[in-house]
């Protein structure tokens, strides 16, 4: 049903993720206003709720989903939380966005998706942010043309200045290199079939049992072939680079050269320091084109399906880290709802 007047948004989680799309909301996004906050945090809610007009503070995301002001919710919660939100918002018809991961793994994601099969109708959008990226978005509409012919491969970038303590081998797979997942199935419209994970002799910079860096291999049901470099703990910045190799031609995005200085007889740029900078402007266009679709009635953007792919993706890769053998992936069939 499209919703009339100003979209009003349950923003549930209020980490340093779930506070800047509150912020976002409430200061960028036009058509929608923060009608609720949710965080376990009660103080932490109650202070971000009392800086906005006609905004509650709430600890129960149930509650806050059923309170009349509410038309849809957005979830920024840590990923375990995400399938009992999900589930709730079922209940109430919610239009949802729901940050990374869908749920943690294959099988929650598996329940939430047939969950959303039995409402009958899409409600979930889930957050791969790079889909929305001005670069991305570029590159994509480039392989689609196919104006270099069939996409042969991709080399991909991600490096982040450094990790945050208990940070893991795991999580490099399912917390950073998930983004590569989503990026690689929506350019190239494939499926990743199988997954290998090269671990050279670590950085001194990594920390004690992390393996940093890595190298992990894609193979598609296409016949593409993708390699993502992912180093945690590089030190220097957080960069995102991605080059498509066709049978014609390549490109590539992510070298961050919007702006190049010449001073004191060097020259160069700045580089971003975290994911909230580097994709501030995805970040904008993501939840802008989500209120857009929700007000108008529709869904749009990366399905359940998508959220349970990158999750049995992500498990095959946790595999192939700690077998190093090539590990195939296993997913069910599409369902009709998401084709």
């Amino acid at each position: 049903m499209t919703k009339q007047g100003t979209l009003g948004v349950a923003v549930i989680g209020t980490g340093r993720m779930g506070a800047d799309h509150v912020r976002r909301i409430n200061e960028v996004t036009s058509g929608a206003r923060v009608a609720a906050v949710v965080d376990i945090d009660a103080e932490r809610a109650k202070q971000l709720a009392d800086r906005i007009d006609g905004c509650t503070a709430y600890t129960d995301p149930a509650a806050a989903m059923g309170s009349p002001d509410v038309d849809a919710a957005l979830i920024a919660s840590p990923g375990p939380a995400h399938e009992a939100a999900l589930l709730k918002a079922f209940e109430r018809d919610l239009p949802v966005l729901c940050e990374k991961p869908l749920t943690p793994d294959a099988d929650s994601a598996l329940r939430v998706m047939e969950a959303e099969q039995k409402a009958g109708h899409r409600l979930v959008s889930v957050g791969f942010m790079r889909r929305y990226d001005a670069e991305y978005l570029k590159l994509k509409a480039l392989l689609d043309s196919e104006r270099f012919g069939r996409t042969l491969m991709l080399h991909c970038k991600h490096r982040n200045v450094s990790t945050p303590p208990g940070f893991t081998n795991q999580m490099m797979i399912n917390d950073s290199v998930v983004h590569e997942i989503d990026t690689t199935r929506w350019l190239l419209e494939q499926e990743i079939t199988a997954v290998t994970v090269l671990r050279p002799t670590p950085s001194s910079g990594a920390p004690e049992a992390l393996s940093d860096p890595q190298l992990v291999l894609f193979e598609t049901s296409g016949g593409s072939v993708v390699d993502v470099e992912i180093f945690v703990n590089c030190g220097f910045g957080y960069q995102v680079q991605c080059e498509a190799v066709c049978e014609s031609g390549s490109a590539r995005v992510g070298d961050g050269h919007a702006l190049v200085s010449n001073t004191a007889g060097r020259w160069g740029g700045d580089i971003d320091q975290d994911f909230v900078t580097r994709f501030e402007d995805a970040y904008d266009r993501e939840v802008q084109r989500w209120v857009d679709a929700t007000r108008r009635g529709t869904v749009e953007g990366p399905s359940t399906w998508d959220g349970y792919a990158a999750a049995a993706v992500c498990e095959a890769g946790v595999r192939a880290q700690a077998t190093g053998a090539r590990t195939v992936t296993s997913l069910i069939e599409r369902p009709a709802l998401y084709r």
